[in-house]
């Protein structure tokens, strides 16, 4: 890792034909500020929905075409599948130079454990979306969902955005605290996984958190959405700091 070139980690930006204006802003943080970083960590839910990595739409090609030529640039970019864009596969990751990391990554950093995830699977105390997350990332569903045509994935995109956001709706109204996490989830998380630091999106809720484990303090950042600013977490050898990008 270049001594103080900090690493970076974004998630939600959830990247949308109808809001240009968090494209265009993504376009110019990946040419300037993410030129400069030791690498870029994106966790999950960069697009509002990933049809298949077949879909023309100009949108998406401009964000593909940013990120090559940032990793054709030499900065290694790595992406965490969030619950919005699960299709996103090889051809992707050919495409744009970007490694693709299992949920749950462990890394190495500045001396610490830090355990990368897109956050939703701590969210358990929501069971109808956790039992709607199993089954859109079985394999054979997502096999299934890959060979239906274009037009058929943009409807069923359409209608599952709907629904989604009818159930988010519903629960900020009558239960907002099952759209956070559950925090004997994250205590168990950071006891199996031997963790310092875990990383996440998927609440946007920013925030930097200490959690208690076994008398020993970790750390639980969570990654803000793009939706009013960008959200970025800076990490360098100095430590590390959770800030908004203007728009």
């Amino acid at each position: 890792m270049s001594a103080g070139r900090p690493t970076l980690f974004i998630s939600d930006l959830h990247l949308d034909g109808e809001r240009p204006d968090i494209t265009a802003q993504f376009l110019q943080f990946l040419d300037h500020e993410a030129r400069q970083a030791a690498g870029l960590y994106i966790l999950g839910d960069l697009f509002e929905a990933w049809i298949g990595d077949d879909d023309p739409a100009p949108d998406k090609q401009r964000v593909i075409a940013a990120l090559k030529s940032l990793t054709g640039g030499g900065v290694p970019v790595y992406f965490i599948h969030g619950n919005r864009d699960f299709l996103i596969g090889r051809r992707f990751a050919r495409e744009t130079g970007v490694k693709l990391l299992p949920d749950g990554t462990m890394i190495e950093l500045y001396g610490k454990r830090v355990l990368l995830m897109h956050g939703d699977t701590l969210c358990i105390d929501d069971p109808d979306y956790q039992r709607l997350r199993r089954i859109v990332r079985n394999p054979l569903v997502q096999f299934v969902l890959r060979c239906l045509s274009l037009g058929q994935r943009q409807k069923l995109a359409a209608k599952m955005r709907a629904g989604s956001k009818k159930h988010i709706e519903s629960m900020d109204r009558t239960q907002p605290q099952i759209m956070d996490v559950n925090q004997g989830a994250v205590c168990r998380t950071f006891e199996q996984e031997h963790a310092d630091v875990i990383v996440h999106g998927h609440t946007h809720r920013p925030a930097i958190h200490d959690v208690d484990v076994g008398g020993h303090v970790a750390k639980r950042i969570v990654l803000g959405d793009w939706y009013e600013q960008g959200s970025v977490l800076r990490w360098n050898e100095q430590g590390f700091e959770l800030a908004g990008l203007g728009r």
